[in-house]
């Protein structure tokens, strides 16, 4: 569904990613661990077009091929991106801020009213909220609804990026079960993630970034029991 070739990315003269390989097959989930600064943001970036990428680097969703596609034409092909940092918009309500999300629908009204009853039944933390002004929500109540939002453009992909930041572990866990929920109801998830024991714990497979480049690939749980990776980046002692 997604496959990234030699792709390298920088920021003015330092390059941040070195030619790095990943492929999503159709309904996975499909994770990015590392550290701060080692190119997991990055990498979303450059896959939704909002920063450009060196010669010969290649990005094919769906069997397009998106490299040079600006950020609102691959919008429009069915993938979505959830920032860092939720970004929704403060002084709208949430169901604003969802219908805002189905920009590129705007014709389709029915279909729109068919999504947010969908996301509601998603979220329905959501639909109580409704009414209110987003600034007033509390932080994991605007990650689900930054989460919902994408999803108001029928992707066939959603890549999050570090879903969990900021929120109490009793609502991360919530927000990893909602991620679950997603793929099961079709939508591929590319998700990056600090907290690389939650992130593998729902990931089909994970890829390991280090300093630009993917120094390893394997199935989510066999990172989770990798020595390497449980010493780097689950905390935990040899």
């Amino acid at each position: 569904m997604l496959e990234l070739k030699n792709v390298h990315v920088s920021y003015g003269s330092i390059e941040v990613l070195h030619g790095i390989d990943i492929h999503v097959e159709k309904n996975e989930i499909v994770t990015i661990i590392g550290a701060n600064g080692a190119g997991k943001s990055t990498t979303l970036k450059a896959i939704a077009g909002l920063i450009p990428k060196h010669r010969g680097s290649s990005i094919v969703y769906n069997g397009t091929d998106i490299t040079p596609l600006s950020a609102e034409v691959i919008v429009s092909r069915k993938l979505s991106l959830v920032p860092e940092g939720r970004r929704i918009f403060p002084d709208m309500t949430v169901t604003e801020n969802l219908e805002m999300g189905a920009y590129l629908r705007s014709k389709d009204k029915a279909g729109i009213q068919k999504s947010l009853q969908e996301v509601y039944e998603l979220f329905p933390r959501l639909e109580e909220r409704k009414k209110q002004m987003s600034k007033t929500l509390s932080g994991g109540e605007l990650q689900m609804l930054a989460v919902a939002r994408a999803l108001m453009a029928k992707p066939d992909m959603i890549m999050l990026d570090e879903p969990s930041t900021g929120l109490a572990p009793l609502v991360i866990k919530s927000i990893f079960e909602i991620i679950k929920n997603v793929r099961d109801t079709g939508t591929t998830v590319l998700l990056v993630e600090q907290n690389a024991k939650m992130a593998l714990g729902i990931a089909d497979r994970g890829y390991v970034l280090k300093n630009g480049r993917i120094v390893m690939e394997d199935t989510g749980r066999n990172l989770l029991t990798n020595d390497d990776v449980r010493k780097a980046y689950l905390g935990e002692k040899q």
